[in-house]
């Protein structure tokens, strides 16, 4: 079964669970999605993966539109425990959209393009798009002020000193507690901004500022490499389409 939902921009899904499980694609803007000791940034045409029975938040980022795709626990085409974010391909935008439209056809028809639908869903590539948070009572305050400053540049040498234990304890959290480090984990953090500003369309130069960045060249080369696609791609979400 598949929906679209035009909620109002900046709206907030409180925590719920499902005894199925979600898709959520949006179509248009970003979305945020929260789980115990996880948060991931959803842009433009790509989509969350939201297991049955897993508590979760959905954040509208400004004005966003998007599918929410729901899958019977006995099809469902990703791991039963974890949600993640996976590339959209045009096959399953296609099929979504066709879907949540009231595709014309036979039950059979419609049948046979939710199985082709889940099949694209199973094969789709992951994005290392979730920003895993601690419960450690320092490293939380750490990964807070974080939040708080994403372009910051200071070293954790300097935050060791501000939140009251050594570079090494903090080094060792951040294994323990989100199983990263220091510099990946802030640059997710970074991503996260980043797909959230241009999704309200802050132009490039600016989100490359915000970050910490020396100018737009060097934020989208850092996005490229991370995502597998420029932050121009999502530049324009009202309506947008991938080239």
């Amino acid at each position: 079964m598949a929906h679209l939902r035009l909620p109002p921009a900046d709206s907030i899904i409180e925590w719920h669970r499902h005894t199925w499980g979600q898709l959520a694609c949006p179509r248009v803007g970003s979305i945020r999605v929260s789980a115990p000791g996880m948060m991931w940034i959803v842009p433009l045409w790509r989509a969350v993966w939201i297991p049955p029975g897993i508590d979760h938040q959905v954040v509208m980022l400004g004005h966003a539109e998007f599918h929410a795709l729901y899958i019977d626990p006995g099809a469902s085409p990703l791991p039963a425990d974890a949600c993640s974010v996976i590339e959209v391909s045009e096959l399953m935008r296609v099929l979504t959209e066709s879907l949540a439209h009231g595709m014309q056809g036979s039950s059979r028809h419609r049948t046979l393009a939710m199985q082709l639908l889940i099949e694209e869903v199973r094969r789709a590539p992951a994005l290392p798009l979730g920003l895993p948070l601690p419960s450690e009572r320092r490293l939380r305050a750490l990964c807070t002020a974080m939040m708080e400053e994403p372009g910051s540049y200071r070293t954790l040498q300097d935050w060791a000193r501000i939140v009251g234990a050594s570079e090494r304890t903090l080094a060792r959290l951040f294994q323990s507690e989100v199983n990263t480090s220091f510099a990946i984990w802030r640059r997710q953090l970074r991503l996260s901004r980043a797909i959230d500003l241009i999704g309200r369309g802050v132009p490039l130069n600016e989100v490359a500022a915000e970050l910490g960045y020396a100018n737009a060249p060097a934020f989208s080369t850092m996005f490229r490499h991370a995502l597998g696609f420029p932050p121009s791609q999502l530049a324009n979400t009202s309506g947008a389409r991938r080239p």
